[in-house]
């Protein structure tokens, strides 16, 4: 994602569409951003299914987190081979192949006949998620005129965020049609199979929809296709531009390019350069303050604490429409008050909830799943859930994103992208494994931990984190 400086400076293609065109624009920006919805609803889905998947296959809480964090596998490698794939066939080719392996998932994690076999699919529809991750900002950025990129290149966040709502929305429905049971019979199957498979309904919406949306002219012009390309340019920046010059631009820009490769990134006292280390240190503090557990995990979290199931699924839907409130509150402010400051709010704001979840979840009686609290401390971790959503969208879910788009140096940025990328499904991975098993041996104890690192983030923003806010990307390094 550009900063505002560089989006209103941009040479050649600055240049805002006309009225009639800017409808159109929309909406190819955001049928390219249903991989971003598929990526929330898919992450979040599984969070409907958790407690009935411990039940249909007699799992401990280990291998239950290995099964719900097996879709990161597949994120990881689908992340890491997206772009060349893309570079060799085209944005809109790698979006049908995302597509074609979100239904497969979607029907394999259905139907599955052993634990093994779900996590496989799993698997698949994380190497989905993955490719969309980075096709879906990377198409946008390409189609977007400089005037709208920014706002464009937002609705990936908000497709993510819808997403995660949907499906909340979505596993209540379901839950209700079950009578409050997860593996309640509804049409033959079990009401978590319904959960895991109505993902098929988005998958090939967003398969239907690649078909309809144009190529990148970036692509087209990389592979000779050049009047394509010129097309596709009237479409999105109107017909009075001067084409010859736009694709000349773009050629001129795609020449003097370089691509940074990993050796770019080495050569500072702990290996990478100290930028690189910022990038990764943002990533993983996005993680490990622990936002993927309410997620994950948020339906079965407020059935352990005396919610009883149907209610913990309008609760987590809840939690959700937070999110979104805190994404928009975000993408306005963003531009406005700058990173830092958004970021140390947010940091503040995390600390302090995370802290008073740590506490009510301190008075909890009982073992396993079969354990509650107090209805003072209850309120206070539902209060304290919500602010902690809240906090995070409207600061680290966005900001993050943000920063590693804007602060790395032009000849390294590609690379060091996909290091802070990597770091970050790591992160979320470990988060994703950990948290049954430190629920089982401490609650408390584990929002404690999530705490500490947002206290930690405190001081690495203002140390460590550059501001970037008005500044040209060439102006970085």
């Amino acid at each position: 994602m550009t900063s505002s400086t560089s989006r209103a400076s941009a040479p050649g293609g600055g240049s805002s569409p006309h009225p009639e065109h800017l409808g159109h624009v929309i909406f190819i920006a955001a049928a390219a951003a249903m991989g971003g919805f598929l990526f929330g609803y898919d992450s979040s889905v599984i969070n409907g299914a958790v407690v009935a998947i411990r039940e249909r296959f007699d799992v401990g809480s280990a291998a239950l987190a290995q099964v719900i964090a097996a879709a990161l596998i597949g994120c990881a490698f689908g992340a890491a081979t997206a772009g060349r794939i893309a570079d060799r066939i085209g944005r809109i080719r790698c979006m049908q192949i995302a597509a074609l392996l979100f239904t497969a998932s979607a029907l394999g994690s259905a139907l599955p006949f052993a634990l093994w076999d779900l996590a496989m699919w799993r698997v698949i529809g994380g190497i989905g998620i993955g490719m969309a991750s980075v096709i879906g900002p990377a198409y946008i950025a390409e189609v977007s005129p400089a005037a709208y990129r920014g706002r464009l290149a937002s609705f990936q966040q908000a497709a993510i965020v819808i997403g995660i709502a949907i499906s909340q929305l979505v596993n209540w429905a379901i839950l209700n049609l079950a009578d409050g049971d997860q593996r309640g019979n509804i049409a033959g199957l079990e009401a978590w199979q319904w959960m895991l498979g109505v993902m098929v309904v988005p998958a090939a919406l967003y398969g239907l929809m690649s078909f309809v949306i144009p190529e990148s002219p970036r692509f087209l012009i990389s592979v000779g296709r050049n009047d394509e390309a010129r097309k596709v340019l009237t479409e999105v920046e109107g017909s009075k531009i001067d084409l010859d010059g736009r694709v000349a631009e773009i050629e001129h820009a795609m020449r003097s390019e370089h691509k940074s490769t990993f050796k770019d990134l080495l050569g500072g006292r702990f290996g990478f350069l100290p930028i690189v280390w910022v990038g990764i240190g943002l990533s993983l503090f996005q993680q490990l303050v622990g936002i993927n557990v309410i997620f994950y995990y948020s339906s079965s979290l407020w059935q352990s604490v005396g919610i009883d199931a149907s209610a913990s699924f309008l609760y987590s839907f809840e939690t959700s429409v937070v999110n979104i409130i805190g994404t928009v509150i975000a993408m306005i402010f963003v531009d406005r008050i700058g990173r830092k400051p958004l970021a140390l709010i947010g940091s503040v704001g995390m600390s302090i909830s995370l802290g008073l979840a740590a506490w009510a979840f301190s008075y909890k009686s009982g073992v396993g799943d079969d354990i509650s609290l107090p209805h003072a401390q209850g309120i206070v971790a539902l209060i304290a859930a919500n602010c902690f959503v809240l906090f995070f969208a409207l600061s680290w879910g966005v900001v993050v994103w943000v920063l590693l788009g804007e602060m790395f140096p032009g000849r390294i940025r590609a690379a060091a992208l996909g290091v802070a990328a990597a770091a970050q499904w790591i992160a979320n991975w470990v988060i994703t494994v950990s948290f049954p098993t430190l629920s089982d041996w401490n609650l408390s104890g584990a929002y404690m931990i999530y705490t500490g690192f947002a206290l930690l983030s405190i001081p690495f923003i203002l140390k460590w984190v550059p501001e970037t806010k008005g500044k040209a990307l060439e102006e970085m390094g």
